[in-house]
């Protein structure tokens, strides 16, 4: 941890060694981003460099764009001579070593090759800054330039290259590639990136978690900076588990350990590429909310119901109308709707700005941390979408009176026109795409705005001093001690006395050898005695000298274990 990555992620030049497609990619890309720094082609034949001695003054950052071997002297060169960071492309390290014999030891070469010198990848498509015009990518995307937004970590290179083309009016700043991670981790990336005061969020697609210590560095960073964490944690089956071992040489983990894990650092998460995005771009117009509690209008019952009936199994609330909402609501709208939340005020007021903006400002007169209406564009090429115009500018207008944050939602992400989305982002309005994936971004900016008190540190096991193994009997004596409720036991210290304590400690009853680490596989517990004589012959079949005799819990619902 505390490599310096300003010059890496934010170059004034830029240096692309290597050949073919993968070289042309990377330049055209700069090029058609705007990058306006240099940008040195290296190769022996085809660049304007031939060699890297050749350059004028060492890059910022060079993408390595040759074979597994020759990246390795390659990167140790870049490091002599005082550049900023590398790149690497090419694959066959690490995650590769199940394959491939020396990958591992490669590996170790590459770490040693690069030294102090920040290196992303290897087995990775590298980055885009879009804020500065930096497009060290060797292949097509789909992003623009922008003057902020959020940023973006993954550690597969096609996924990444997907997020480019999204068209939900997301303005993506960074897309970083992490590869498998041999000396900058995703968490590393993750505090560079935060650094960048023109990033407003971070999402992470995270396939595994190596380094727990440099996740809780990354929350801290967030936390200090004011700029929230949303992930995406792949590997909840076990066939992810197995593919993300492949493809980056990091463990998936259990899930349940990750989420607890990314809880507690105060990381919301999410369930789908797509609810990230959407969270991001909620993240990035509004910030986390003040409160789960959403004010919902639409002019259809049958959206009002849907955006209902999604909350339903959600950490989100549509609060009942209290009285200054009923009666301003009553004075925009007429006797002839019913009011509630979330509310179909019909289509009467349709195109009729000053009454959609006291039907909608009326609604957020409530305690809300959101106000929702849902609308769904026409689509462009076969319909006109000037009657929607009065909707954004009733809900703008509401944003403006009420200091509450605005979204509107299309209830199917194909109703959200991109073009209609980034006008509404330069609104200060929130375009959500799906009803769905709204409702649950919703409630990961909910999560992400309740208040926290300091973190708690996450205790990471360390070297043991002066270990000492307690047996089954003094384990649960001690957790009896701190109130756990633990099955009636008693220790027969010797075979004479089992038929003794069995009757002692009751029935039914289990046996169990002492000093086994494996038990049932020793053949050293058996179940369901009910006698003395039962349980001595049990014990004269055990390979075992001392015994733990104890009650047998019968009609149980669950089993829990611990270690």
């Amino acid at each position: 941890m505390g490599r310096d990555l300003s010059r890496i992620l934010r170059p004034k030049s830029i240096a692309v060694i290597g050949g073919g497609a993968v070289a042309r990619h990377v330049i055209g890309n700069c090029a058609g981003i705007g990058f306006t720094g240099p940008v040195w082609h290296v190769h022996p034949t085809r660049g304007n460099f031939a060699m890297l001695s050749d350059l004028p003054v060492p890059p910022d950052v060079a993408f390595v764009g040759v074979n597994r071997a020759a990246t390795i002297g390659i990167v140790a060169a870049l490091r002599d001579m005082g550049a900023g960071g590398a790149v690497a492309y090419a694959s066959g390290f690490l995650e590769a070593s199940r394959e491939l014999d020396d990958g591992a030891d490669l590996q170790a070469r590459l770490l040693d090759a690069a030294g102090a010198m920040p290196l992303i990848g290897p087995n990775c498509y590298g980055f885009l800054n879009y804020l500065d015009g930096a497009g060290l990518w060797p292949d097509q995307q789909g992003g623009v330039r922008v003057s902020s937004g959020v940023a973006i970590i993954t550690q597969s290179s096609n996924i990444a290259i997907n997020l480019t083309m999204q068209k939900r009016g997301l303005p993506l700043a960074y897309l970083v590639t992490a590869g498998n991670q041999a000396q900058t981790g995703l968490a590393e990336i993750g505090i560079g990136l935060l650094d960048d005061p023109r990033i407003t969020a971070l999402g992470l697609h995270i396939e595994g978690i190596g380094d727990i210590a440099a996740f809780e560095a990354l929350a801290a960073a967030a936390r200090a900076r004011g700029k929230p964490l949303v992930a995406l944690k792949a590997g909840r089956s076990a066939q992810a588990r197995a593919a993300t071992v492949s493809h980056t040489a990091s463990l998936a983990g259990s899930a349940a350990g990750a989420d607890a894990l990314l809880a507690r650092l105060g990381i919301a998460q999410v369930a789908s590429l797509s609810v990230l995005l959407e969270t991001l771009k909620l993240l990035h117009v509004a910030g986390p909310l003040a409160s789960n509690r959403i004010g919902s209008m639409s002019c259809s019952g049958g959206e009002a119901s849907l955006m209902a009936d999604g909350a339903v199994s959600r950490d989100l609330e549509f609060p009942p109308l209290d009285t200054a909402q009923k009666s301003a609501l009553r004075a925009a709208l007429g006797p002839m709707v019913a009011l509630a939340n979330p509310l179909d005020y019909h289509t009467y007021i349709w195109t009729d700005t000053p009454a959609m903006t006291a039907t909608y400002s009326a609604m957020m007169l409530g305690n809300l941390g959101l106000g929702a209406v849902v609308a769904d564009f026409p689509r462009a090429d076969r319909c006109a979408d000037a009657d929607w115009e009065p909707v954004i500018d009733a809900v703008v207008a509401t944003a403006h009176a009420s200091g509450t944050p605005m979204a509107i939602v299309a209830s199917l992400p194909e109703t959200m026109p991109e073009l209609t989305a980034a006008r509404l982002i330069e609104l200060g309005i929130a375009p959500m795409c799906g009803l769905d994936e709204a409702l649950a971004a919703f409630e990961a900016a909910a999560w992400l705005g309740q208040p926290r008190g300091a973190a708690l540190p996450v205790l990471i096991p360390g070297d043991p001093v002066a270990p000492a193994v307690s047996g089954e009997a003094e384990g649960k004596a001690a957790l009896a001690g701190f109130g756990l409720d633990v099955p009636r036991s008693a220790r027969a210290a010797c075979l004479d006395r089992v038929a003794e304590i069995s009757r002692a400690v009751g029935y039914p009853q289990v046996l169990k050898g002492e000093g086994l680490a494996h038990k049932t596989e020793a053949g050293a517990v058996a179940l369901n005695l009910s006698t003395a004589a039962d349980a001595e012959k049990a014990a004269r079949a055990m390979p075992c000298a001392s015994f733990l005799l104890e009650e047998m819990i019968t009609g149980t619902i669950a089993e829990l274990l611990v270690g």
